[in-house]
């Protein structure tokens, strides 16, 4: 093994045991929620199905990259590089979209208590917890095409119009295809990125007018003490900033990936990095954003 396959181990090995560990805390603390009390948040809710995706691309990717770092060879037939690769496109995309679903959720849960805002509250409970189901059944339907272009390396006799991924190979369709499935998966990105930034973008302002609002009750507090509002404000900078930085990454691989009929080694192991290390990061900026803004701040 060189020291370069050990260093992917590590890179590797690192989201596989600390990712897979904060989000099952995670999902073992809203399942004991959910049990432990009648009445339940929908962000909970949401976050169950977002903690699933997160560990679905974990350790769909992390594992087979470890293994492959340790020098592995041929440790997935045909059927497993379809199913691994599968879960992993449709985990991606779920934790996408439910992440999304968060943020939006999160902006009309901490509005300001007014006629138009809490109409749109009473609506959002009503259907909340449908949208998760309905994101695993569209990207489940979506990413169809996955298992049809990614064999094991013993079945692949095409060498030059794949993506070697050292322990599978995924095939490359033709540009019209590819640009086809790219403007239908950016327009669903774009979107989706577009609800997130205004999201943010709302909830930074509606903490800022209440920092505001009740500075005076702050004034004799400890400087060094930051109040719940700026912990809030930082921890929804954070995700946010963190998610348009893995996700901006990804885009540049996939972009790669469907343009040009060849990938370098250094691009195929980058894309990986990305595909795992923010669900690892997402799950402890979670652990500090759930406290923080999961529960209208008007609350009385």
């Amino acid at each position: 093994m060189t020291s370069m396959d050990m260093k992917f181990v590590i890179l590797f090995l690192f989201p596989v045991v600390i990712g897979s560990l904060g989000n099952f805390s995670l999902l073992y603390h809203y399942i004991f929620i959910s049990f432990s009390e009648q009445r339940t948040m929908p962000t909970y809710f949401i976050l169950r199905h977002l903690t699933v995706a997160n560990l679905l691309v974990i350790l769909s990717r992390g594992i087979p990259e470890t293994m492959a770092a340790l020098g592995i060879e041929d440790f997935l037939n045909n059927f497993w590089c379809k199913l691994i690769f599968y879960v992993l496109m449709v985990g991606k995309g779920v934790s996408f979209s439910t992440t999304c679903l968060l943020s939006v959720f999160q902006a009309i849960t901490i509005s300001p208590r007014s006629t138009r805002w809490v109409e749109l509250k009473v609506r959002a409970l009503k259907c909340i917890r449908s949208f998760p189901s309905i994101f695993w059944v569209l990207h489940m339907l979506a990413n169809i095409r996955v298992p049809m272009l990614v064999t094991d390396k013993r079945h692949n006799k095409n060498i030059t119009n794949t993506i070697d991924y050292q322990y599978c190979s995924a095939a490359i369709s033709s540009k019209e295809i590819n640009y086809i499935f790219m403007a239908l998966s950016l327009s669903h990105d774009i979107f989706c990125l577009e609800l997130m930034m205004w999201s943010s973008s709302s909830m930074v302002f509606i903490l800022y007018q209440h920092k505001q609002q009740t500075q005076y009750i702050h004034r004799y507090k400890s400087s060094s003490v930051s109040s719940p509002e700026t912990r809030a404000v930082q921890s929804i900078l954070l995700l946010v900033c963190a998610f348009v930085s893995f996700y901006v990454l990804s885009s540049i691989m996939n972009v790669w990936f469907s343009l040009f009929d060849r990938s370098a080694w250094w691009l195929v192991k980058t894309s990986a990095l990305t595909h795992v290390y923010f669900p690892t990061i997402s799950s402890f900026i979670f652990m500090t954003h759930d406290q923080c803004v999961c529960k209208p701040m008007w609350k009385k």
